[in-house]
């Protein structure tokens, strides 16, 4: 993970939340197209294999599983719908709508949090 020592897992994970957005922009964008499957990606799942990945974890049995790469952000799951449609659609709009707004906004506190890192890097090289 690049940038690791000064920013730690947020650069990662505004990079994940930036990915998510755009799956769930595209599920929204897909709620009336028939047979389309709503998408995700699992933000836990990956943030988890990447801090397990920061503390050293590493495959030393064969019946280990392996640990993905720091800047895969992992293969999209299908979203499982609340109630099925006739036109084979899984979209729920109201979902979709609300996981986006969530998204958003743990997107927009990773950037605040990034930005303070980076004003207070600044102010550290400025001697201030």
């Amino acid at each position: 993970m690049e940038n690791d020592k000064l920013f730690g897992i947020h650069a990662f994970a505004a990079r994940l939340r930036a990915d998510r957005a755009g799956v769930l922009a595209s599920n929204l964008a897909n709620a009336d197209t028939p047979n389309y499957k709503a998408r995700d990606i699992d933000f836990s799942g990956l943030m988890e294999q990447v801090r397990g990945e920061r503390l050293g974890l590493a495959k030393t049995a064969t019946a280990h599983l392996p640990v993905a790469a720091s800047g895969d952000t992992g293969e999209l799951a299908y979203r499982v719908p609340l109630q099925p449609s006739l036109d084979g659609n899984t979209v729920d709009a109201h979902v979709e709508h609300a996981e986006f707004a969530e998204n958003a906004f743990h997107y927009q506190s990773t950037l605040s949090f990034l930005d303070s890192r980076i004003k207070g890097l600044i102010k550290a090289l400025r001697g201030e």
